[in-house]
């Protein structure tokens, strides 16, 4: 069972909800090594030390927003497979609840799998290994709901006995790959890629 973090109350006066924003659009478009810290302060209206009463390092953000965002995703994917019985349909839905994003969520992601590697080892930072073992902890989780999606549907005779746990890792690596170079002002929508990446998925699982 994952840790889960209790987010801070959000008053009427907190900023750290558009700290998180600005430094999505900053980490998501610009890169976490060339966006400077006082760039999110300014996008936010806040002085620089102001930051700090919210998250101790830039780093801590990052970790945060990775946090969240596997957080999402494992949410979305049991929303979108909760009351499906057929295994195939079950995989489908999976499929397209990861591609049923808005454009700051693509940023979301495409921040989480350009920086997957800072969850491997531990932080000095109380704080920052709260949030990197909470996340570690749901990529373990993210990762089971796909291997049983495929048990299920291998002990209904719908998918071929195969090793799940490698072939879930498979289907995992496909979806989430999409990030590393999709655009939303870029030439393909989104509804495209996923109508493909679902068709792969499919008959990479049940064929």
């Amino acid at each position: 069972m994952a840790t889960r973090i209790v987010e801070p109350e959000a008053g009427p006066r907190s900023k750290r909800a558009a700290i998180l924003a600005a430094a999505v659009d900053h980490f998501g478009e610009a890169g976490f090594e060339a966006t400077k810290w006082s760039m999110v302060a300014e996008r936010v209206g806040i002085g620089q030390t102001a930051l700090y009463h919210y998250f101790e390092s830039k780093t801590h953000c990052l970790l945060t927003i990775m946090r969240q965002e596997l957080q999402r995703s494992h949410d979305m994917f049991t929303e979108a497979t909760a009351d499906v019985e057929e295994p195939v349909e079950a995989l489908r839905a999976a499929v397209r609840a990861a591609y049923d994003v808005s454009d700051q969520e693509v940023l979301q992601m495409r921040i989480l799998q350009n920086h997957m590697d800072l969850l491997s080892g531990p932080r000095k930072s109380k704080r920052e290994e709260a949030e990197r073992v909470a996340a570690r902890q749901l990529v373990q989780l993210v990762e089971r709901d796909w291997t049983n999606l495929l048990v299920r549907g291998m002990s209904q005779g719908a998918f071929p006995l195969r090793d799940a746990q490698l072939l879930g890792a498979g289907v995992l690596g496909l979806i989430v790959s999409v990030w590393r170079w999709y655009r939303p002002s870029g030439p393909t929508p989104l509804s495209e890629v996923s109508e493909m990446i679902e068709g792969a998925c499919v008959r990479m699982v049940a064929t």
